[in-house]
C-alpha cells in the first residue's frame, strides 16, 4: 500500500513540512495539494506591497514552485481537496473538473483561515475588499493606481496572479475617500498603507481602543499617533453594512445611524480557520473552533496532523489550548511535525501570542496574558505596572520614550505578559519578554537579566529593566 505524506495547503506550515519531511527522509513521498495558486508567501507583507514598499509580489514568496520540486515536493497546484476519509486514509482531490482519490500514510491539515466580514453587508460589492491573500492585495494596489500608471506586469504576480479581477480594478478611477473597518493587525496597517496613496482614511472600531489585544497603554499611544498622522478616527462606532446603489460601495452605516460617503472599504475584524474540510470526520475541534492538537501535532485521528492558521497550540503562560493564528508558530509546527513524519519525533513548542504592529512610525509589541480577567481565569492574581523610559542614554540623539506594561502574578511573582510601545526600537524589545515567558521567569529574575547597554542602543536600565524593577517593587 502506497505510504504517502499528504500535505493540505501549500502555504507556511505545509511547505514547512513537506521540506523538513523530505530532509529527515529522502525516501519519503510527500504531495502537496493546494486548491490555489500562491504557495509559500509572506502573508504579514501584504501591506508594504499596497503601500508601494515592497515593488513585487514575487517578493513576498518564501519558496517558488520550482524550488519546492526542486526539493522533490509533488507540489500540485489547482487540486482541491474536498473530504478525507480517516476510515480508508483517503483524501478526494478535484482538480481540472476530474475528481480522484488519493491515499495517505500521514496527512497534515494545513489549510489555514479565511477573513470574515460577518455580520457587515455589503462585503461582495465592488470597492470593498479584505486582506487575506496575494491577489487581494493586488487588486487593492491596482484600484489606487492612476489608470494611466497601471501596468499589471508592474505587480510581479507571475502566472499565479488573478489577472482579470486585477487589471478591472486596474481601469477604475482611484478611491478619493476609504472606509477601514476593524482596528487590528490589518486595519491599522492598512491606515499607513492607504494614506501613503493621498487618500482620505477613516478607521473604525467599535471598541474604544485600537489593536485591542496589545493592551490600553498601546492602545492609547496607536489612537494619539493615527490621529497626529491625519486618519479620522470613529472608534466606539459599529459598522453595519456598505452600501451601494450601483453595485459599487458608496457609503458606511453605522449601528448609530450615522453615515459616510466613501469610495472603497477595507474590512478587517477577523479570521476564521479553514475546518471544514474535516466536517463528518473524527477529528476533534477544540473549543476555540481551530483543530485540537497534541504536543507534536497530532489530531484525535492517528496519522493525522494539523498545524497553522488552522490548529490549536498549547499556550505558554496558561498550558490551555489556544488559538494564535500568526506566521512563526505555523512555520514552527509545520517544520516539527515534517520531522516527526520523517521519523524525528520533534514537539510543535508553545506560544505566547506575541505580535507586533506598526502604526505609521510607532512600534507596538505584546507578549503572554496581559488581560486580567484571562489571567484570573487561568488561575493567577494578577499584578501590573506601565512605565515610561527612554530608549537609549539621554544624552544621545534619537532617544525617545518607550513604555512598557508587564503583568505578573501577585502570589508566586511569575511574569505573565507585557507589551512595548514606542518610536525608537520599540517592538523588537518585546523579544526579552517573551523569552522571559519561555523560562517562566519571575519579575525579579528578569530585573536581574544582563541585557546589553551602549549609549547608541539602550540606557544603563533598559525600559523592560526598569518596569520589571517597578513591578517587583509592587509585588513586596
Amino acid at each position: 500500500m502506497s505510504d504517502p505524506f499528504v500535505v493540505v495547503g501549500g502555504d507556511a506550515a505545509g511547505l514547512s513540512a513537506a521540506s523538513k519531511c523530505l530532509r529527515t527522509d529522502p525516501d519519503r513521498e510527500v504531495v502537496v495539494f493546494e486548491k490555489g495558486t500562491w504557495v509559500s508567501y509572506a502573508h504579514c507583507g501584504t501591506p508594504y506591497f499596497v503601500k508601494g514598499e515592497v515593488d513585487r509580489l514575487s517578493d513576498l514568496l518564501s519558496l517558488s514552485p520550482a524550488e519546492a520540486e526542486e526539493r522533490g515536493i509533488d507540489l500540485r497546484r489547482g487540486h482541491e481537496v474536498r473530504a478525507v476519509d480517516t476510515d480508508a486514509r483517503t483524501v478526494t482531490v478535484e482538480a481540472d473538473d476530474a475528481t480522484f482519490e488519493h491515499p495517505y500514510g500521514n496527512l497534515l491539515v494545513a489549510t489555514g483561515a479565511h477573513a470574515v466580514s460577518d455580520p457587515i453587508e455589503g462585503a461582495t460589492l465592488d470597492g470593498v475588499f479584505t486582506l487575506h491573500g496575494l491577489d487581494h492585495a493586488a487588486a487593492i494596489r491596482a484600484y489606487l493606481t492612476p489608470p494611466e500608471d497601471f501596468d499589471v506586469d508592474d505587480l510581479g504576480g507571475g502566472d499565479a496572479l488573478d489577472e482579470a479581477v486585477v487589471e478591472r480594478y486596474g481601469t477604475m478611477t482611484p478611491p478619493k475617500t476609504v472606509a477601514v473597518v476593524g482596528a487590528g493587525y490589518v486595519g491599522v496597517e492598512m491606515v499607513e498603507a492607504f494614506e501613503a496613496w493621498g487618500v482620505d482614511v477613516h478607521l473604525f472600531q467599535r471598541s474604544e481602543r485600537p489593536v485591542p489585544g496589545f493592551g490600553e497603554a498601546v492602545g492609547d499611544a496607536v489612537t494619539e499617533h493615527l490621529r497626529e498622522s491625519g486618519v479620522t478616527l470613529h472608534f466606539g462606532e459599529e459598522v453595519r453594512r456598505l452600501d451601494g446603489d450601483g453595485g459599487h460601495v458608496d457609503r458606511v452605516v453605522c449601528e448609530s445611524g450615522s453615515e459616510l460617503a466613501v469610495d472603497a472599504a477595507l474590512v478587517g475584524i477577523g479570521i476564521e480557520p479553514n475546518t471544514d474540510l474535516l466536517d463528518g470526520t473524527p477529528v476533534e475541534i477544540g473549543e476555540s473552533g481551530a483543530v485540537a492538537t497534541d504536543a507534536h501535532g497530532r489530531t484525535s485521528v492517528e496519522g493525522v496532523y494539523a498545524a497553522g492558521d488552522v490548529a490549536e497550540m498549547p499556550h505558554m503562560v496558561t498550558g490551555e489550548p489556544t488559538w494564535d493564528p500568526l506566521g512563526l508558530p505555523a512555520n514552527r509546527a509545520g517544520r516539527a511535525i515534517g520531522a516527526t513524519v520523517g521519523g524525528d519525533p520533534t514537539p510543535v513548542g508553545s506560544v505566547a501570542g506575541t505580535a507586533m504592529v506598526k502604526a505609521f512610525d510607532l512600534e507596538c509589541g505584546r507578549t503572554g496574558v496581559l488581560d486580567h480577567e484571562r489571567a484570573r481565569e487561568a488561575g493567577f492574581d494578577p499584578v501590573s505596572e506601565t512605565i515610561t523610559a527612554g530608549s537609549r542614554s539621554g544624552y544621545y540623539p534619537g532617544a525617545a520614550e518607550t513604555t512598557v506594561t508587564l503583568v505578573a502574578d501577585r502570589d508566586t511573582g511569575r511574569l505573565l505578559g507585557g507589551s512595548v510601545v514606542g518610536t525608537d526600537r520599540a517592538a523588537v524589545r518585546i523579544d526579552t519578554v517573551a523569552t522571559a515567558l519561555g523560562g517562566q521567569m519571575t519579575v525579579g529574575e528578569l530585573e536581574r537579566q544582563d541585557l546589553g547597554y551602549a549609549p547608541p542602543f539602550s540606557p544603563v536600565w533598559d525600559p523592560v529593566l526598569v518596569a520589571a524593577k517597578v513591578l517587583n517593587g509592587s509585588l513586596s
